[in-house]
């Protein structure tokens, strides 16, 4: 008897719903659907959960071969976690653009300023770049927040926007002929580029 079939056969001894279920484990209704229906395993956590709950052993729940397979989700959605929490660590890191001389101000005097204090450039681009290095600033801190729970499409989802914001902050800190910030956004989406590859190596 396969994983998913055994789980629905506990569930029902039980006399639960797969919603009731999912509260008693703290996941969601989703979850325990694609658990049954064949579609991923449990994480680690909530192998234990489940052992616990039913009061029978992780290798009553799953056969060899699904253990492996079980290991190898487990494995991608760690790497996947990690790399969200990177990404948006680095995403948040960019907020060092909004207090550190790198806009170039086209005067004699002071030829490098912090975003304050450019003067050289019009009032609604430097709103435009307060604005893109924001959402990026905030992109990162939900990366973060998001990378702590297990939504491997909201990582995705997130992972993808702050690449995105990485190559929107590129396109524009050059076009407006402001090297600096364009490089250190450039250097960013090189890093997260390298994270994304090597995690669809592993």
């Amino acid at each position: 008897m396969e994983f998913g079939e055994k789980l629905q056969k506990l569930r029902k001894d039980r006399g639960l719903t797969q919603e009731e279920l999912a509260e008693a484990l703290y996941v969601s209704r989703a979850a325990v659907s694609k658990w049954e229906s064949g579609r991923g395993y449990p994480g680690i956590d909530s192998l234990k959960e489940l052992s616990r709950f039913f009061g029978v052993t992780v290798d009553e729940l799953l056969g060899a071969d699904e253990i492996l397979s079980a290991a190898e989700q487990e494995k991608e959605r760690l790497i996947g976690r990690y790399t969200a929490f990177i990404c948006g660590a680095l995403d948040i890191l960019t907020v060092i653009l909004l207090f550190i001389p790198v806009f170039g101000n086209g005067g004699e005097a002071h030829p490098a300023v912090s975003l304050s204090g450019l003067t050289g450039a019009d009032p609604w681009i430097r709103a435009a770049f307060a604005v893109i290095i924001c959402v990026t600033v905030l992109n990162g801190v939900c990366g973060a927040v998001i990378s702590r729970l297990d939504r491997p499409l909201w990582n995705r989802h997130r992972l993808l926007t702050g690449i995105g914001l990485s190559v929107t902050g590129v396109a524009v800190f050059l076009l407006a002929r402001q090297p600096y910030p364009g490089i250190v956004y450039l250097g960013i989406l090189v890093i997260k580029g390298v994270l994304l590859i090597r995690g669809r190596e592993n």
